[in-house]
């Protein structure tokens, strides 16, 4: 064995030495002096450079057997294809950014307005910079020019897409890379040169694929991040979205600076509440809401129904839809805030009328309202008969909740039986919706008397509190005020009017207090057919932001206490004959049965 690594090294020297005299460089050689090429080539800042530098001299004193060697050699491999300095010029032409978004999206005003301000600013910081001189230039180039966006909204409209349009709009590259699920630091700084395998966190991977130094960079699901053992990726991101750091964010795999500050970064999330603080505060959040019903119309005209047509391979001439064919698809299939499972739905019917044409028993097809049925056999989901029948009887309330998937309507069922003093939380209720139940019930019994509700009939019985749909977990203090409508619905015998909603956080005194998400619950009320909804009235403001058209079609009550909610949500209480009345009424039956025998003894 020794003899064969001897005369391996003597034959190699003896190709060495043939190389040279044949004015070739050995494979190290040649890749040495390549490695020195794309150093000078790659414009690295000085700290970059002479770190590469370092490792080439050491690379160069290695044997290619070394195990080292193919550390080292992979390690400068990275250094040198970063994209230091290589950056796509923006396009600063408003009306094309404009036309670009219009082109892609469907609304979304509040983001295009901000991307068209981060162009005009841009636009004016270049032309003013260049009629002032160079040193204003330079001054320019040192600003900060990245933009670090939160997109937050339910699944489904449009927060992934959109960041491909901003791209095309301004003219950069677009990279994506998925968050959801990560619980390892190093997936984001990447792992340092002493581990087998090691490399750069995803950030970094990103860029090298993008070739850019000034992408559009989207980091997806945000907030379904998780932490173990491993470390908290989250942490890890806020050096990379922090402006004074992502200067010089470094990676554990390079070790050296790297500026992240000219990367437009673009997060989405469904959900704030599971993304820490100190991330949420580095990001300009944009909040992204359900779409109204006359809008998901437009989209599918516009959008959904040529693309469902180009993919099922028809042509526009086979088939059509009508606006009450695709009110029945939202209406009755599909209830949510994006449109997703509009598409999936519309391209249903596209591959049944593909099957119809393909087979020969149809040329063209109109989907009308009831041809809907045909493709997508039964509804899903019901109107306003579903309201009307589960809030029929006393202790049924229809709340309002904010969910993940954006708005949605929550019906709340209480009931009594014979027992003492025992109240039953069930249906998956977090910590904080648990106490709301309690401060309801407080408060309810507290002024049982204003309502006619003797004392004995808390003593008496246990009360049972329940949230349908069980599985799904539910927290939050919003539905504190429809809880207690429909404890003291249950307690009076009054049932509460079936196109009422209410939500609104309840304190032991009676009063409503504010609440959040109020333009996805009042979309949620209206596509569930609700006709009258009752706010905080502190959340008066922020109907500001519900469209024109859900407005007109809902009749808002601003409630500043659980009485103002409890007048408005009950059905008026039934006359009841009075007692005299009633006796009066028996004592002239009786007369009258006397008269009626007295007359039959006459006439016999």
């Amino acid at each position: 064995e020794i003899e064969k690594v001897q005369r391996e090294y003597f034959l190699r020297e003896q190709l060495k030495a043939i190389q040279r005299e044949l004015g070739e460089g050995d494979e190290q050689t040649v890749e040495i002096e390549e490695f020195r090429k794309r150093i000078a080539a790659a414009n690295m800042p000085e700290e970059a450079e002479k770190q590469a530098r370092r490792e080439l001299e050491r690379l160069a004193k290695l044997p290619t057997a070394a195990a080292e060697y193919g550390v080292i050699r992979t390690y400068l491999d990275w250094l040198t294809t970063v994209p230091w300095d290589k950056v796509t010029q923006d396009n600063l032409d408003l009306k094309h950014a404009r036309e670009v978004l219009d082109e892609d999206h469907f609304g979304l005003i509040d983001i295009k307005q901000r991307i068209l301000e981060y162009l005009a600013v841009r636009k004016l910081k270049l032309e003013r910079g260049n009629t002032i001189g160079g040193e204003a230039i330079d001054e320019i180039r040192r600003e900060r020019e990245g933009v670090i966006l939160c997109f937050v909204g339910p699944p489904g409209v449009g927060k992934t897409s959109l960041g491909r349009s901003i791209a095309r709009a301004i003219g950069r590259k677009f990279i994506r890379i998925s968050l959801g699920g990560i619980h390892d630091e190093a997936e984001i700084r990447g792992h340092r040169r002493t581990y087998i395998g090691a490399m750069p966190g995803r950030i970094l991977q990103a860029l090298r694929r993008a070739e850019s130094h000034n992408p559009v960079f989207m980091l997806d699901e945000v907030d379904k991040m998780g932490r173990d053992f491993r470390g908290d990726p989250a942490s890890a991101l806020l050096e990379v979205l922090d402006p004074e750091q992502n200067r010089e964010f470094r990676d554990h795999y390079l070790e050296v600076a790297y500026d992240l500050s000219q990367v437009m970064f673009i997060t989405t999330a469904n959900w704030l509440e599971t993304i820490p603080a100190p991330l949420l505060d580095r990001m300009e959040v944009i909040r992204i809401s359900g779409y109204t019903e006359s809008e998901k119309i437009a989209i599918a005209k516009g959008y959904l129904i040529p693309r469902q047509i180009r993919e099922n391979g028809l042509k526009k001439s086979e088939i059509s839809f009508t606006d009450a064919a695709l009110r029945t698809i939202i209406r009755s299939h599909t209830r949510e805030a994006g449109v997703r499972n509009l598409e999936r739905e519309i391209g249903r019917i596209c591959r049944g009328v593909a099957t119809r044409i393909a087979e020969g028993t149809a040329k063209k097809l109109k989907i009308t309202g009831p041809r809907v049925r045909e493709f997508l056999k039964k509804p899903r989901f019901f109107g306003t008969e579903e309201l009307v029948e589960r809030t029929s009887i006393p202790g049924v309330a229809t709340g309002l909740a904010y969910t993940m998937a954006g708005g949605d309507v929550l019906f709340i069922e209480a009931t009594a039986m014979p027992g003492g003093k025992k109240f039953q939380l069930t249906g998956s209720l977090g910590q904080i919706m648990q106490e709301s139940a309690q401060a309801a019930l407080s408060y309810v019994r507290s002024v049982s008397d204003r309502y006619s509700i003797e004392d004995e009939y808390w003593s008496e019985h246990d009360i049972h509190l329940h949230v349908p749909t069980g599985a799904q977990p539910k927290d939050g203090p919003s539905a504190g005020v429809t809880m207690a409508v429909a404890l003291t619905s249950l307690a009076t015998g009054r049932p509460v009017r079936a196109e009422v909603g209410m939500t609104g956080e309840v304190t032991l005194r009676g009063k409503i207090l504010p609440i959040g998400g109020v333009k996805e619950k009042v979309l949620a009320a209206h596509r569930a057919g609700l006709k009258t909804v009752m706010l905080p009235k502190r959340n008066e403001i922020d109907l500001e932001d519900v469209p024109d058209e859900v407005r007109k079609d809902i009749e808002f009550v601003y409630i500043d206490t659980i009485d103002d909610a409890i007048e408005t949500a009950l059905k008026p209480k039934k006359k009841r004959k009075s007692r005299s009345a009633s006796q009066n009424k028996g004592t002239r039956s009786k007369k009258s049965k006397t008269n009626e025998k007295s007359s039959k003894g006459k006439s016999s």
